[in-house]
């Protein structure tokens, strides 16, 4: 019986630890993410009035991107902060690298040359890049404290945007990557725009898998609701009020 016992207080000690390491892996990567958000969000700010008042229409345009941008960089880090922690958690080197590359791979689209654009194209990439980080806004307010950048599963969301498509944030991240890649437009950026969409093909596979792991009921989700590009009859259940598979909090 002894021995037994000392078992279980070994086997105990160890899940303590166990989840101590992961509390603190947690807010480690945490504090890196509002860091790096927060701190790119003041300096936006800090820029802000530099730019005003604007001298014309396209200028006005690209100023409400970047104050739309600035919001949502901001946004992610106090998402970040408030979060909940995951109740699991992909494994292997492949989810975490397309994670950090399909993150952060656009910043390189920032150090390359403005391209030479007329002033009806300058306007459609503005306008392209605010409403695509708009959107972003928009849904990561309804994703809230499920927000993750790597693939883990934190609450099944199926409310809001997510009844029209899975993966709307990468939707509208995209449409804000056609807009940046736009102002810098040249073979290396459409390269590097390239890459950075089929990375994050492969992050919405890494999550849905994990998704599907956590939450019995992503299945029957799965079904109803187009993967990225929305379809009239999504669209229409909006419209309806019918919404899809429900989903349980496994924190309420």
């Amino acid at each position: 019986m002894t021995g037994a016992k000392l078992d279980q207080a070994g086997t105990a000690r160890k899940e303590i630890a166990g989840r101590g390491g992961n509390a603190l892996l947690d807010w480690t990567a945490r504090a890196v993410v509002v860091i790096i958000y927060g701190g790119s969000a003041l300096m936006g700010a800090a820029s802000v009035p530099h730019l005003l008042p604007p001298d014309n229409f396209h200028d006005g345009l690209a100023l409400a991107a970047r104050i739309a941008n600035i919001l949502f960089l901001g946004l992610v880090a106090l998402t970040t902060i408030t979060r909940l922690a995951p109740i699991m958690k992909s494994q292997g080197i492949e989810t975490r690298v397309s994670a950090l590359l399909g993150t952060f791979l656009s910043i390189v689209l920032a150090f390359l040359p403005k391209a030479e654009l007329g002033p009806v194209w300058s306007a459609v990439s503005s306008t392209l890049v605010l409403v695509g980080t708009s959107l972003c806004i928009v849904v990561l307010r309804w994703l809230g404290r499920s927000f993750s950048i790597q693939a883990e599963a934190r609450r099944l969301v199926t409310e809001g945007p997510y009844r029209i498509v899975r993966h709307p944030l990468y939707l509208c991240e995209g449409i804000a990557l056609v807009g940046i890649t736009l102002q810098v437009l040249s073979p290396l950026a459409v390269l590097v725009a390239i890459v950075i969409v089929m990375i994050q093909c492969r992050r919405m596979i890494n999550e849905e898998r994990i998704l599907r792991r956590a939450f019995p009921e992503y299945a029957a989700y799965r079904t109803t609701t187009p993967f990225l590009i929305p379809t009239c009859r999504a669209i229409g259940r909006i419209g309806r009020g019918q919404a899809p598979a429900k989903a349980i909090d496994p924190h309420a």
